[in-house]
């Protein structure tokens, strides 16, 4: 029975994680721990992944120049700037093709990089830390900043850090209008 009140209390606490997630614009000027960062690390590198291929890499990002041109690479979000921390994560295509061909670098290999930053992304928030996934940026000037070789495609972009705002809630669809069942 003890066990099972255990688990009970963690799928609360990791439902709680998902409420309490919200995008983060504004961030104090405070370092965050190396224990906190490597356990986000660590969730990202337990994400699932197509033929556990892990077919991503996670670009780690603390320089203050670095981040700034990240920032205006992704469309002026100058926010991106003011995180302690930016992870960037890219699709590895050359890993992914190994096993799957073209669906690998083209799907798989997008998948495998976003399921690792929503995974680091409910790790930061479980540590009490704050973020914010970007999607849109130049993805040319991104892959140039971080030297990464023409394999290696940015797909997200994960500012972490601790809060200076209330983020911002908003509504959800309701699953009425998300969710269809179909019977076949």
């Amino acid at each position: 029975m003890r066990i099972y009140s255990i688990i009970i209390l963690k799928i609360m606490e990791f439902f709680e994680v998902l409420k309490i997630r919200h995008s983060c614009r504004a961030y104090e000027e405070r370092e965050i721990e190396n224990e906190k960062i490597y356990r986000i690390l660590e969730a990202a590198n337990s994400a699932p992944s197509a033929g556990n291929l892990q077919s991503y890499e996670i670009v780690l990002v603390r320089n203050g120049e670095r981040k700034r041109k990240i920032a205006e690479a992704s469309y002026n979000q100058i926010f991106i700037a003011q995180a302690p921390i930016v992870l960037i994560f890219c699709s590895n295509l050359y890993r992914a093709a190994t096993k799957y061909g073209e669906r690998g670098k083209e799907l798989y290999a997008v998948q495998d990089a976003t399921i690792a930053c929503a995974y680091a992304q409910l790790a930061a928030t479980a540590l009490g830390l704050a973020s914010c996934w970007i999607g849109a940026f130049d993805e040319s000037k991104i892959r140039e900043i971080i030297n990464a070789p023409l394999h290696i495609r940015p797909v997200a972009i994960l500012p972490i850090g601790y809060a200076s705002e209330k983020p911002l809630v908003t509504s959800r669809r309701k699953l009425s209008d998300l969710v269809r069942e179909e019977s076949f």
